[in-house]
């Protein structure tokens, strides 16, 4: 074999898997890789998730106190017609 044949990409995908199915610490950086990327994703999944519940509580409590504010002035509005009339 030559040099140059170990430059080549095809070959140095061969030795990387070789190495990977081969040598147990490789597997297990490997596998403790995958495990801790796994944790982050359903981290993230979950702080997601949070956040958007807890905008969508802020936004439903907005619009609440809003209605109930407009609520209240055109009851008070109701009230000073009524009063203005009688």
């Amino acid at each position: 074999m030559d040099l140059d044949n170990f430059a080549d990409r095809d070959v140095a995908v061969a030795v990387a898997a070789t190495a990977v199915v081969l040598s147990p610490p490789v597997r297990r950086v490997l596998r403790k890789g995958a495990v801790y990327g796994v944790a982050a994703a359903l981290t993230a999944g979950d702080a997601i998730s949070s956040f958007a519940q807890g905008a969508a509580r802020g936004v439903r409590s907005a619009t609440d106190s809003a209605g109930d504010a407009m609520r209240g002035a055109a009851d008070d509005g109701e009230a000073a017609t009524a009063g203005g009339e009688a």
